[in-house]
């Protein structure tokens, strides 16, 4: 056992990116190959399982985007909101809108979220883990594992600092300098940008791997899990590449071990769940799907951390940050800060508002001109300051996840129920009032404009077209209406497939064979500030186990 580990650590077989020899367009895929384990998603969590897997078996990982290293917005900070503003048909990011009037993101690219998120890398809470029932020792040793490719510490600069000097003023306490750990006050978090403001994905854990035994397929839309004719085990994919060519990947025969696995997200993995016969049995034939296992808890539990912002437009010269400093309350709100230059013309477009509620650019630049324009002279093209924004633990709401089409290209149907939960609310209200405290600290009057109320900055963030959800006149006077209002997404959604639920403790589909799920899907709730460290590292760290497991097997 020990000595497989050794050999992770050791190998000296690497290949930096961009993997020339293993990662290549799917329309080069033969129409038919074999492997011992097929990952279907190379996101944050399929990577570094790949990776792994790869030191002792044969991969194939299917990942429907390209590789992140020749897009220029997603490999520095500076080109944060820019992706996200991509609406290209092969965009590295995929808006979708929830039924709740929010806009949200998904990942299409190897490295998944973490080529377009804001980059925070923290661990999840002991708590989480021992509810988790994870090895503590393992999760340890596979963030280290996963810390030493992505995980930076950040250059600290006036305006974090001052939201990190704020946040102790309001209470938030004690000061925890910088630390990976999840626990209560304030410190600096990792980053997964270095300081050069270098994006690193999970993309680069592929560094790890096994050249000679591990190939990906890029460009390649997976759209069923195949299955034995008279049994339920899963024996192989259907994919198809860019120019629609159908391909089939199959499992290697000779062991019970060989296996799929779906790591293809939140969205992706009970989407093609369904789209393989598992999930409720009259949604399933609703769509003239043929049902092989009716299982009514796919596409449901479906969770997003609720976000509210503040903008603080300065007179100060603020530096280009993501987030790098965390205020972890005690009543269950997160709080973080961002600075940058904001542009109007591009968060508009992020959520192509203009052509979903007709809302136009003139429209909302003289709405902000009559909050803050006799303050400052308004360039729309390049808004100066920070952002204070908190996000909800949990969250205690949950919604659910269905089919539209049985095209695996389009987004399904979502719902989170933002709020539902009134105990979500109170948090969100909670967090609203530290960052009140915050605003009004000594630490921050270098940013703020005196002239400028609380209420103002709230109504600067009411007047824009920040989700499709109706406005409210009371909304910048009651932190309740402001908070149903104005809520965002922080991007961390999970559920779908919990654990439990739809897999087992070992991530086993329950009722199926040579099936797994490890992802976020699986997640019942978001671990800590930010979930990407951990679903890295759940990969790492169920790739270890499974090699043990194959090992012990192969012994016997």
């Amino acid at each position: 056992m020990f000595a497989i580990i050794l050999f992770f650590a050791s190998s000296s077989t690497s290949e930096k990116p961009p993997y020339s020899t293993f990662a290549r367009d799917a329309t080069q895929a033969p129409a038919e190959t074999s492997y011992d384990y097929i990952v279907i998603g190379g996101g944050t969590t399929g990577c570094a399982l790949a990776a792994t897997l790869s030191q002792a078996s044969k991969v194939l990982v299917l990942e429907r985007g390209d590789l992140p290293y020749a897009i220029p917005s997603v490999n520095t900070i500076n080109g944060f909101l820019e992706t996200l503003a991509d609406l290209g048909s092969t965009s590295a990011s995929q808006t979708f809108v929830s039924t709740d009037g929010v806009i949200n993101h998904r990942a299409r690219v190897l490295g998944g979220g973490s080529a377009l998120n804001a980059g925070f890398f923290t661990w999840a809470s002991d708590n989480f883990v021992n509810v988790a029932g994870w090895d503590p020792q393992l999760v340890k040793e596979s963030y280290e594992w996963v810390g030493k490719k992505v995980a930076f510490e950040p250059k600290v600069l006036a305006w974090q600092a001052a939201v990190k000097e704020g946040l102790l003023e309001a209470g938030v306490l004690p000061d925890n300098g910088f630390t990976y750990e999840h626990i209560y006050g304030t410190k600096v978090g990792g980053s997964i940008f270095d300081h050069n403001g270098r994006r690193h994905t999970a993309a680069d854990l592929l560094e790890y791997a096994e050249p000679s035994n591990i190939t990906v397929y890029l460009n390649a839309t997976v759209h069923q899990i195949l299955f034995e004719p008279n049994e339920l085990r899963a024996r192989g994919v259907m994919y198809t590449d860019m120019k629609g060519d159908k391909h089939m990947a199959i499992l290697n025969k000779g062991s019970l071990m060989n296996e799929v696995i779906l790591s293809a997200g939140t969205l992706g993995s009970p989407q093609l769940l369904m789209l393989s016969g598992i999930g409720p049995a009259e949604h399933l034939m609703g769509h003239g799907i043929k049902v092989l296992l009716d299982q009514p808890m796919v596409g449901q539990g479906l969770s997003d951390n609720p976000m509210n912002i503040v903008l603080v437009p300065s007179h100060e010269q603020v530096e280009i940050s993501l987030i790098e400093v965390v205020g972890i309350t005690r009543f269950g709100s997160f709080i973080e800060a961002a600075s940058t230059n904001i542009s109007l013309p591009l968060l508009q477009k992020i959520g192509f508002l203009s052509k979903e509620v007709g809302i136009k650019v003139k429209n909302i630049q003289n709405l902000v001109k009559s909050i803050i324009g006799k303050r400052f002279n308004l360039n729309f093209s390049k808004l100066n300051g920070g952002l204070i924004l908190e996000k909800v633990r949990g969250p205690l709401s949950s919604g659910s996840l269905e089919l539209v089409t049985t095209n695996p290209d389009e987004n399904p149907k979502v719902t989170f129920n933002y709020f539902k939960d009134p105990g979500d609310l109170q948090t969100c209200v909670e967090g609203l009032e530290t960052i009140v405290k915050v605003l009004e600290s000594k630490s921050l009057s270098k940013f703020r404009d005196p002239l400028l109320s609380v209420q103002d900055l709230f109504a600067l963030v009411v007047a824009l077209p920040l989700n499709l959800r109706p406005r409210h006149v009371n909304a910048p006077f009651d932190l309740e209406q402001y908070c149903k209002d104005t809520v965002m997404t922080i991007w961390h959604y999970h559920g779908g497939c919990q654990v439990d639920k739809v897999v087992d403790h070992n991530y086993k589909v329950i009722g199926v064979s040579a099936l797994r799920i490890i992802d976020s899907s699986t997640l019942l709730n978001s671990p800590g500030t930010n979930p990407q460290a951990t679903t890295m590292m759940l990969g790492r760290y169920m790739g270890i186990k499974m090699l043990r497991e194959r090992s012990t097997i192969q012994k016997m």
